[in-house]
């Protein structure tokens, strides 16, 4: 059975649980508070030296972090990872856009306006953030005109990793009707099987 170490309204880690949920393995929630300190504990950088979430625990007692490193290690052999040489790359090709041009824009707009006061110096970060978020959803966007999933045409860890920080891109201040063929592809992802939403 899986360990995950994660915080359960973080997006990274809503990550691997819908791909675990999705893949039907058992696994273990274990909670981990990054704003109380606890992912910097000595117990807890033993298993991560970067001291962030999600980490995973291995059955043969070794930890996997880094939220696109576990979902390519869960979906290995599955479905939810391409079976062809190009998908597969079509796949990280996606998760590392995720990682580089999508997250560091829309999760961090979400996080200043979720859990910063209103007068935090760090809202002057905002306008800047949102534009390049809205530069990462105009090539989402663009994408997804012609085609219903990330990577080869069918729904993959691309589409989980995606759409973890997407789905809630409003929290962040994007307004979403903006991106037709990106709200479509949100439907669709909610409408996959053993499908679970971010807790609340």
């Amino acid at each position: 059975m899986f360990t995950v170490y994660g915080k359960s309204d973080s997006g990274n880690c809503y990550k691997v649980k819908l791909a675990l949920e999705q893949l039907g393995l058992a696994y273990r929630w274990v909670e981990v508070d990054s704003t109380r300190g606890e992912t910097r504990s000595a117990a807890f950088l033993a298993k991560n030296p970067n001291g962030k979430v999600p980490t995973l625990g291995l059955a043969d007692g070794s930890y996997l972090p880094e939220s696109n490193a576990i979902l390519h290690y869960l979906a290995e052999g599955s479905a939810l990872l391409p079976a062809d040489r190009l998908g597969r790359a079509r796949a990280l090709q996606w998760m590392f856009f995720e990682q580089y041009s999508h997250e560091p824009c829309i999760a961090v707009a979400r996080s200043i306006l979720r859990y910063l006061p209103p007068d935090s110096p760090r809202r002057a970060e905002l306008p800047r953030l949102q534009e390049r978020g809205h530069q990462a959803l105009a090539v989402m966007e663009q994408h997804l005109a012609g085609t219903p999933f990330f990577a080869g045409g069918a729904y993959s860890v691309a589409d989980i990793a995606l759409f973890a920080y997407t789905h809630c891109a409003p929290d962040g201040g994007f307004d979403l009707a903006r991106y037709p063929a990106v709200s479509a592809w949100l439907a669709r992802v909610r409408g996959q099987p053993r499908f679970v939403p971010l807790p609340a």
